[in-house]
């Protein structure tokens, strides 16, 4: 089987260039000088793959509801041309997608797959946007909806993650303020591209997957974690959102439930702390 991944910059996208290698699957980054998300005419000539992976994305969500355009064509359009191709060559199509198509609506515990999304930012609405785009397109689509990633390689474009951040923070000011009021599903992007891979070596059925670390959190309660696992002298003191404002709304509440993914790929999901423990420990912050 060959896998062609778009987008092997980022954290997820890193490992899963790793992942790939470690079990001998045949796996091709497609680089932004064969293919740009941006160009409306970047053509898909010349690749030959059974399965494409899109992890490619704008995710500066601030800069999303400033400029939308970039969003609008790399988180959607992109989205859909990608699965266009797919579905004439007939590869499948690993759509890789957000939390934050949530968070507008209801509920509050664990998101099923079958909630209907309720995006607050154009962030979430644009990968909402792209979703749909590739189901439109093609029938053999799986949307892997991931969710507040930390991973080795950092966020591509943001300078590390929420894990490194909290950690510089924490050594240099020794006081943290952390939203309490927004709750979410802390994901390890190691974890995450397990879960993918052993998605596509399952067969799995097209539709969506929650692809998550097990368990919820906010995001002080993921910072005191950090702080606490990682021995830092720092305290970290909770907050409302309206005391951290910014241009994008945040959703609320957007953890998912991984239940239809652990039937799927036949095994639980490592719960988020677990997740934690192993980073902290592969960065040598333990």
């Amino acid at each position: 089987m060959r896998i062609a991944l778009f987008g092997a910059n980022g954290q997820l996208g890193s490992d899963l260039v790793v992942l790939a290698a470690q079990r001998g699957v045949d796996l091709t980054p497609v680089t932004r000088a064969q293919v740009d998300a941006a160009d409306p005419a970047a053509s898909f000539d010349g690749l030959d793959f059974d399965v494409a992976i899109n992890c490619v994305a704008v995710t500066r969500v601030d800069d999303c509801e400033k400029d939308p355009a970039p969003a609008v064509a790399i988180n959607a359009h992109f989205a859909g041309r990608l699965a266009k191709a797919c579905a004439a060559s007939g590869a499948r199509l690993v759509q890789v997608s957000t939390d934050y198509v949530y968070g507008g609506q209801r509920e509050r515990e664990p998101l099923g797959e079958e909630v209907g999304r309720a995006p607050v930012n154009v962030y979430g609405a644009t990968k909402a946007l792209g979703e749909d785009l590739a189901r439109l397109e093609h029938d053999d689509v799986i949307v892997a909806r991931v969710a507040s990633l930390f991973g080795v390689a950092g966020a591509s474009g943001k300078g590390g993650n929420f894990v490194e951040t909290m950690l510089r923070f924490g050594k240099e000011k020794g006081r943290l303020t952390v939203v309490a009021d927004q709750v979410m599903s802390p994901t390890a992007s190691l974890d995450a591209g397990e879960a993918i891979l052993d998605l596509i070596a399952a067969k799995a059925p097209a539709g969506d997957y929650h692809v998550v670390n097990s368990g919820t959190a906010s995001w002080c309660a993921f910072a005191e974690a950090i702080i606490a696992r990682a021995g830092v002298a720092a305290e970290v003191a909770p907050i409302p959102t309206r005391q951290f404002p910014t241009p994008a709304r945040r959703p609320p509440y957007s953890a998912l439930s991984n239940a239809k993914l652990v039937a799927a790929i036949g095994r639980p999901m490592p719960d988020w702390t677990h997740a934690l423990d192993r980073y902290l420990a592969a960065k040598g912050h333990v």
